[in-house]
């Protein structure tokens, strides 16, 4: 019988099991920062009633003090509305 360093006592097959767990390492590293960096990018904020109704309000307010002129404050008025 012949005990060299072909095969170390293996069959050989070792190599299946550690090309699969590579390949499994690398897809849940790579999921994982997928997952990360799309939990962690900036959103847009999302135009809803009540931030169109704090603007009408802002815009009432400014031209109640008379930094608005009235052609000034029904533009802006009606692109506030048109927006929402």
């Amino acid at each position: 019988m012949m005990y060299g360093w072909q095969y170390q006592g293996t069959d050989g097959g070792w190599w299946i099991v550690m090309m699969i767990g590579m390949v499994l390492f690398w897809a849940i590293l790579v999921i994982g920062l997928v997952a990360l960096l799309r939990h962690n990018r900036p959103t847009p904020p999302h135009v809803s009633a009540s931030s169109t109704a704090a603007a009408v309000a802002i815009l009432q307010e400014r031209f109640a003090r008379g930094e608005l002129t009235e052609e000034e404050y029904t533009r802006r008025l009606a692109i506030l509305k048109e927006s929402s």
